[in-house]
């Protein structure tokens, strides 16, 4: 039995064959950095093991910090992980992974794999969601990208909040077709992985989606770290 507390790394669930293999790649990534963890997969949504079924079955007297492979705070974070968390002592919940600097810088090379260019409004398409705080979160990506990227940068969103992504392209369009040399208009997809969200982006009316943020070993890298903040200032 691992000393250490388990790393619960809980992502959302996909119905997608590679967004499911991607995902994988990034608990394997963090294991690779840190192979000294047991670190466990669970869920929220689509796929199991469900959350809740992984920290029934974790021992009694071990610990454990859940680790949301999530980019913004919303529902599944403040009440799915924090209604496990609380469900057992030893449990603790870890920070999501976004917003973080590096994260836009990832995203200014999944735009610069695009062939961004210097004419191409840029919108940022991500999950969205009801709860304020992650309209917050997204908010501070779209800053830090900004000072990576000189295109014009709006915000578009999946579900649940405004503009939808079909919206924001609209909008990008409408404000190109005043300017002279107003080029493409590129969706920079600020999704972890393949799947339902992202398969939507190729709908909305854009030139360009680009690849979501994995495969990328920066994420295992903010993962751990979350995971060892919770242990610093457990709440």
């Amino acid at each position: 039995m691992s000393q250490l507390p388990i790393l619960i790394a809980c992502s959302h669930g996909t119905s997608s064959g590679q967004g499911a293999a991607e995902v994988d790649s990034l608990r394997a990534a963090i294991l690779a950095l840190r192979p000294e963890l047991d670190v466990r997969e669970a869920y929220v949504d689509v796929q199991t093991p469900d959350l809740k079924d992984v920290v029934a079955g974790i021992g009694e007297g071990e610990s454990a910090v859940v680790v949301p492979l999530l980019l913004s705070v919303g529902y599944h974070v403040k009440v799915d992980i924090a209604r496990a968390v609380s469900s057992r002592p030893g449990l603790f919940a870890a920070e999501p992974l976004g917003p973080d600097p590096r994260l836009a810088r990832l995203l200014a090379t999944r735009l610069a794999e695009a062939n961004l260019g210097a004419d191409d409004a840029v919108v940022l398409a991500a999950a969205g969601s009801s709860d304020a705080g992650a309209a917050v979160n997204v908010e501070a990506l779209a800053k830090d990208l900004r000072t990576l990227v000189p295109n014009r940068i709006v915000i578009g969103y999946g579900a649940s909040a405004s503009p939808s992504v079909p919206d924001a392209v609209a909008q990008a369009r409408e404000d190109q077709a005043r300017e002279e040399g107003a080029d493409r208009v590129v969706v920079a997809s600020y999704l972890l992985a393949h799947g339902f969200f992202h398969d939507q982006l190729a709908k909305a009316g854009a030139d360009v989606v680009t690849e979501p943020l994995l495969p990328s070993e920066v994420l295992a890298e903010i993962a751990l770290e979350r995971y060892d903040e919770a242990l610093r200032n457990p709440s």
